[in-house]
């Protein structure tokens, strides 16, 4: 078989590459997708199907949270483990029982007086049925009516009208039954017992699991904690401990607050409705406070049974007006005035998760889960924030940017919307400065972006796109000054780490470390004093862009060169004069950097004096951690941020660091002198 035959069968069976606007078939479910639905599944149906145990179980854990201060606080006291847990269980149920009696007399005071109200609301309904109201049926049929015979035919001519019909023989009355009552025998003690009590058997026995669970749970917490830390968190113990405790405690603040804020808040309804004059105020004060804690509608439905019982009450229509402006005032107030200066500006969850949550657990749980669904949803939202395997919670629930900065300027340049890039920019810029935000943001979505490129996912359009949207965000950027934001004051969110144990990747702006400008000679400052020189990647030339504009908002003058004027045909062609220094960026490196050393080899010769700076952008790259490959290249300086770059220009300037001699001929010398001066930046 000839060579030929041999090249046209294998080049045959090659795959082809699918073009860029056919779509791939959605591929099948492996594996391990069908095992996590197949458990999801499974979870469902145990709730649904388990909730007699899984709902005292689940209070329990959520009265734990809310006791565990309490107990703390006895703790240093003095007082033992085991007493501390008793004393706090029966404070928390006598306050159940208190306001269980609370409502039991209000609602037998409420219910002995219907009657009353009862006649009230048929004197008023019958008020309004003479009125105006009562009237508006009659009006719309008599319009109705106006209106057929206004757009009805004409009989035609020489019809007569129908004859009137007969009118029927009246039949005779039939004689009516007699009427016949059934009274029941009056029930005796044991019935009456039997129907008090066996309603009230199973609230009871839940609410005696929940507290037996309960007493458990404070008793061993520290034990349940190192269970939770072996079963999510073994490999890092020390950060596990230090989440796990940190989310309890703000899970037990977060709860405390809710708790004492819907109590404040059914204390001030309560009050009201009985300077009102509304029966039972306590009772619907007690109502308000429980509703609270459903989301959004709770309110509602709260003022919804006050404001008919006052309209019972009262003749005329002052008092439900009254209470119906106590509502309207008050939830606001306390909604949108108190809860966001004592929460902070968030929750830690999405206003769609709340109601996706209120729904889910109502169906799996009755109306116990709705009244439990923001609690236990914020506890999910905790784990995820908190453990790693549960992340996906946090991104479904949670209130947190789904995408990254740098995902999310990636996403912007994708879409070609240099307008939404440049928006989050500005928000960003806020708290951090210019140096700050391309190291950490936009050098971060360019390199998600040569990533993609390199892997040959991204189309020539969408590569254009990239490249506009990031030369239009940096020319936008231009007018903003690399200084350090003022500091403001910002809370901690209820829900997720204290800023004080954040980890910061935000770095002080080049100010803290720039010398003085005086110190800069006019040979630096004039226009072309430091060559940037893009590397061959497809985006290479933007980071140099970056790198231009930071060194001109420093008093150093720069200019922008691309890669095609520093290739073998064309780098002879180059202007070198006044250049003081060459700035070299690199995206990625891939592999053996020959091209690198090779174009280091001709600027060296085009301009020998001029000390030469390479910019690895990726910090994990193999020539920042490897000093032979370093010295191989040949470079003077290497950076893996623009911060470091530009410092090392400054200090070069203003000859703070001392220039590195002339290399000298034959490799030997070259990796000596170059071992001795290419240390990394500390």
């Amino acid at each position: 078989m000839q060579p030929e035959t041999l090249e046209t069968m294998s080049s045959s069976l090659k795959p082809v590459p699918p073009p860029e606007t056919e779509v791939q078939p959605p591929g099948v479910p492996g594996l391990s997708g069908l095992l996590t639905l197949a458990v999801g599944v499974v979870v469902l149906a145990a709730l649904y199907v388990g909730k007699e145990v899984f709902l005292p179980v689940v209070l329990a854990i959520l009265l734990a949270f809310v006791l565990a201060p309490f107990v703390d606080v006895m703790r240093r006291w003095h007082l033992g483990r085991v007493p501390s847990v008793i004393v706090a269980v029966l404070v928390t149920l006598g306050i159940i029982v208190s306001l269980g009696s609370l409502i039991g007399f209000q609602l037998a005071g409420l219910a002995s007086d219907v009657p009353r109200y009862q006649t009230t609301i048929e004197r008023k309904v019958g008020s309004l049925r003479e009125g105006t109201l009562g009237r508006f049926p009659a009006m719309l049929k008599d319009f109705g009516r106006h209106f057929d015979r206004a757009v009805s035919d004409k009989p035609p001519e020489g019809t007569n009208p129908p004859a009137p019909a007969t009118q029927a023989e009246p039949a005779p009355a039939e004689a009516q039954p007699l009427p016949v009552e059934v009274h029941q025998p009056d029930p005796t003690p044991a019935e009456v017992a039997r129907n008090v009590l066996l309603p009230l058997l199973a609230p009871l026995a839940t609410m005696g699991i929940v507290f037996v669970v309960l007493v458990f749970i404070l008793m061993q917490r520290e034990d349940l904690r190192d269970r939770m830390i072996r079963l999510f968190g073994s490999s890092d113990l020390h950060r596990t401990t230090v989440a796990m405790d940190d989310a309890a405690r703000r899970l037990s603040r977060y709860f405390l607050t809710q708790l004492a804020l819907n109590a404040s808040f059914g204390v001030v309804a309560g009050l009201g409705l009985w300077a009102i004059g509304v029966p039972s105020p306590a009772l619907w004060g007690v109502f308000a406070a429980l509703m609270r804690f459903v989301p959004y509608i709770g309110s509602f439905v709260a003022a919804a049974p006050p404001i008919l019982l006052a309209a019972a009450v009262d003749p005329g229509w002052s008092m439900a007006l009254m209470t119906l402006a106590l509502f309207l005032i008050g939830e606001p107030l306390m909604g949108h005035v108190v809860e966001p200066v004592v929460y902070g500006q968030s929750t830690g969850l999405s206003p769609f998760a709340v109601v996706i949550s209120a729904i889910f657990w109502t169906w799996i749980w009755g109306p116990v889960g709705l009244l439990i669904a923001t609690p236990l949803t914020l506890c999910l939202v905790v784990l995820g924030r908190h453990v790693e395997r549960l992340e996906f919670l946090d991104v479904l629930l949670g209130d947190r940017p789904a995408l990254t900065p740098a995902e999310n300027l990636y996403q912007r340049m994708l879409a070609g919307d240099p307008d939404e890039a440049l928006e989050s920019a500005e928000l960003l810029l806020k708290e951090r400065s210019l140096t700050s935000y391309y190291d950490e943001v936009a050098l971060r979505g360019l390199q998600l972006a040569a990533n993609d490129a390199t892997r040959g996912v991204l189309t020539h359009r969408q590569l254009d796109q990239v490249r506009n949207v990031i030369h239009a965000l940096v020319q936008d950027l231009g007018s903003h000054d690399d200084v350090e934001p003022k500091p403001h004051a910002t809370k901690d969110e209820p829900v997720a780490s204290p800023q004080s144990e954040k980890p910061s990747i935000k770095e002080p702006a080049v100010k803290s470390e720039m010398p003085h400008e005086d110190k800069i000679s006019e040979e630096w400052k004039a226009e072309g004093a430091v060559m940037c020189i893009a590397g061959r990647g497809p985006l290479d030339e933007a980071a140099s862009e970056m790198l231009a504009q930071l060194l001109n908002k420093h008093g150093l003058g720069s200019r922008l060169v691309p890669h095609e004027a520093v290739s073998r045909s064309t780098i002879y062609n180059l202007d070198m004069t006044g250049v003081q220094m060459i700035c070299i960026s690199y995206l990625e490196i891939s592999g053996t950097p020959a091209h690198l050393r090779y174009l280091l080899r001709r600027l060296r010769k085009q301009a020998p004096k001029a000390p030469i700076l390479v910019g690895l952008w990726p910090a994990e790259d193999a020539v920042l951690k490897s000093e032979a490959m370093r010295a191989t290249l040949g470079a003077d300086y290497y950076v893996s941020s623009m911060r470091d770059g530009v410092v090392r220009c400054l200090k070069v300037a203003t000859g703070e660091e001392e220039l590195p001699r002339t290399v000298t001929t034959g490799k030997a010398a070259n990796e000596a002198e170059a071992g001795k001066r290419l240390p990394l930046p500390a």
